[in-house]
């Protein structure tokens, strides 16, 4: 299993994978992997097939398992990362003897109706294609042999079929203004407000409060915007070659922790980002000439956990941005991003007449104080 998503990782408890088999087969084994459940196998005598169901649900194995279970590049709990944050892990395997499917490629048929949770809802697969057979190199990589038979499944991901609403929200605030634009009220619906838990409720106190779910049901903090993650753009600081930003992630939820998140940004002057501190920085260029997004993660042993609410369920990091002197501006929420994805899904951003505004003049005792030096200059003067 490739995830090619360049930004959407699969995070605990990690991928379950299905499928129907189009004949009576079998799974007589696994390494790397087992399914949930084994299915009636009462007319097999002496061996038993590991799996006897139709329609098999397969999961990946927990770190430290033996190494005789062992396949390459499995047993991480089904966690996968993104492809443009480390490609050498963004690949789970695991290895599948199938019995009663015949030993030809004219006998073997392909399995239908492919499923993918990674770990809830929101992935569709297409039908298994007949591609190519994989080659493999000998140990000494002098001999080449050839698989009886490889197919590829493709599975998309769509958020509107993941969650009716949006997972994570966006506030903005600047220093050439003191209002602070908050997430939207509800932005992630506000059907767990009825569950939700204040900052100081006693409840978090309690033994296995944090305890994720099965169904991964939230427990959030009380919030007008009850989302499970915050992100927050601060426009800093103003030089005269460059600016500042400094953005901070929240997590409001009491039960899950983010291992390998990811932050996408699209922002034109990103074509322009000098240094970024304490956050790993990747430019990602769908559009080929046009570098205009760029994946922000944490870096490995310091920030790359974002933990569940509380003291320590934040990250946060600053990026300084050359001006670009033909675009730059501070009209018209031009500093603030134009979209925002964590962990590959959409942010939804206030309306753009809520953004912070650029006053249209100085402050009033900016602007009385060179009077006020003209006057004191005459007085001496006069004096």
């Amino acid at each position: 299993m490739h995830n090619f998503q360049m930004f959407r990782h699969i995070m605990n408890p990690g991928w379950t994978l299905g499928w129907t088999w189009a004949k009576k087969e079998v799974i007589w084994s696994m390494i790397g992997a087992q399914t949930t459940e084994q299915g009636d196998c009462s007319k097999f005598k002496g061996n038993i097939p590991h799996c006897c169901k139709k329609i098999p649900t397969v999961v990946d194995l927990l770190p430290g398992v033996p190494y005789n279970q062992q396949f390459s590049n499995c047993c991480k709990g089904g966690v996968v990362a993104a492809w443009g944050q480390d490609p050498s892990q963004a690949i789970s395997s695991f290895q599948v003897s199938v019995g009663q499917a015949g030993t030809s490629n004219k006998t073997v048929k392909l399995p239908k109706n492919f499923t993918l949770f990674a770990p809830g809802p929101g992935y569709t697969c297409g039908p298994a294609k007949i591609v190519p057979s994989t080659n493999f190199l000998t140990p000494d990589k002098r001999r080449k042999t050839q698989a009886l038979m490889t197919w590829n499944v493709t599975c998309t991901y769509s958020q509107f079929l993941a969650r009716k609403n949006p997972s994570c929200c966006v506030s903005l605030s600047s220093f050439y203004n003191e209002t602070i634009t908050p997430c939207p009220s509800c932005a992630c619906g506000c059907q767990n407000k009825k569950h939700c838990v204040k900052g100081n409720s006693k409840i978090l106190s309690m033994v296995g409060v944090h305890t994720p779910k099965k169904d991964n049901e939230p427990l959030l903090q009380c919030t007008h915007h009850m989302c499970p993650i915050r992100v927050h753009w601060h426009v800093k600081t103003n030089y005269k070659d460059y600016w500042r930003v400094k953005v901070a992630i929240t997590n409001f939820n009491y039960r899950m922790n983010h291992s390998l998140w990811s932050l996408a940004v699209q922002h034109p002057n990103l074509n322009n980002l000098t240094q970024v501190f304490s956050f790993n920085y990747k430019p990602l260029l769908p559009y080929g000439s046009i570098n205009d997004t760029g994946m922000f993660y944490g870096m490995k042993y310091f920030n790359d956990l974002l933990m569940e609410a509380g003291p320590t369920g934040n990250v946060q990091s600053e990026l300084l941005l050359q001006k670009d002197k033909d675009a730059f501006t501070f009209k018209q929420g031009w500093a603030f991003p134009r979209k925002v994805y964590f962990n590959g899904d959409e942010c939804m951003l206030p309306p753009p007449d809520t953004y912070p505004f650029l006053p249209n003049s100085a402050p009033a005792s900016l602007l009385n104080f060179p009077a006020f030096m003209l006057l004191l200059f005459f007085l001496l003067a006069v004096w």
